[in-house]
């Protein structure tokens, strides 16, 4: 009897220690992708309206264990359907994709969490660096960040409109992905 309390406490102890992994349903009507970009004149965003996303973790320490991303550029929308239109000939025609796949996390010297993983476009792959949050209420997770990236690291020229406008090349990607453990 006194072993069998003894195992069942070992097992409520390692669920605690090393908690328990899972998958997130993403729920996109509540996550959003987001890329800034900076124009001569102006600003705009591009929403990703639809994208493939597998994501899992663990549940306790909220410390990713996969994160992959894949989309069609012309799920990417910025309320000016001549802009998108343009982009897709930018990025070569046809059916251009990009994906992002997690590579591995870590806390910062500051205290913040930091994910690493491999972007692609054009064909390109690069590693990205960025900060991330992750909070869980009840079932639900949230994962919120932004990374910085310059699309001529991509093989992508610089886009020029009429010789004054200029996309500046810097661009920020920001997420807010919103999932129910499973």
């Amino acid at each position: 009897m006194k072993s069998k309390a003894i195992l069942t406490l070992i097992g409520i102890l390692s669920t605690i220690v090393i908690g328990h992994s899972a998958t997130l349903e993403v729920d996109k009507g509540r996550s959003r992708i987001q890329v800034d970009a900076k124009a001569t004149g102006h600003n705009f965003t591009g929403t990703l309206k639809d994208y493939s996303a597998s994501v899992s973790g663990d549940t306790v320490s909220l410390s990713p264990q996969g994160f992959k991303l894949e989309w069609n550029f012309s799920n990417l929308d910025t309320d000016d359907a001549k802009r998108d239109k343009e982009m897709l000939k930018w990025l070569g025609g046809g059916d251009p994709k990009g994906s992002f796949m997690f590579t591995k996390s870590w806390t910062g010297k500051d205290g913040t969490q930091q994910a690493t993983g491999t972007l692609t476009i054009n064909g390109v792959s690069k590693n990205v660096t960025f900060p991330y949050t992750a909070k869980k209420d009840g079932d639900w997770v949230t994962i919120d960040g932004k990374v910085s990236m310059d699309y001529q690291n991509f093989s992508l020229p610089v886009i020029r409109s009429m010789a004054v406008m200029t996309v500046d090349p810097k661009l920020v990607v920001r997420f807010h992905v919103v999932g129910k453990v499973k």
